[in-house]
């Protein structure tokens, strides 16, 4: 008859990740790509709505102005911008370039990337608000 001993296993809480920082971070990052699915299913709500005349982008427009509607997009915008800036964050890491045979520097890719951000922002707020 053999036995097989069992290990003592310390139990993990749930919760577990909400302790370190990073942890908390790279759990966020990695929901909040269920919002930037959101936006998009919204978003080709909207272009449906549009192409379906005028009655059904009024009807759309009801529905997305309800408060519900509002707090949930709202929450959806914030992890949008926490799933960019983390986005943004790792490419300096992901991303080599060189020029003439050096080494672009990190920072400088990461400027980049949020110049040309804060660039197509403002095109684009121009172009909704003329």
């Amino acid at each position: 008859m053999t036995t097989t001993s069992r290990l003592y296993r310390k139990p993990i809480s749930t919760f577990w990740w909400v302790r370190r920082r990073s942890y908390l971070i790279f759990v966020l990052r990695e929901l909040s790509s269920v919002f930037v699915a959101w936006f998009v299913v919204f978003l080709l709500l909207l272009v449906n709505a549009v192409s379906s005349g005028s009655d059904e982008y009024q009807r759309f427009l009801s529905w997305s102005g309800r408060p519900w509607m509002l707090a949930m997009n709202s929450v959806a915008l914030l992890f949008v911008l926490l799933h960019t800036v983390t986005w943004f964050n790792l490419a300096p890491k992901a991303i080599v370039v060189r020029v003439r045979n050096r080494r672009v520097a990190p920072v400088v890719i990461l400027g980049l990337h949020y110049l040309l951000w804060g660039l197509l922002t403002a095109i684009t707020v121009w172009v909704v608000l003329r």
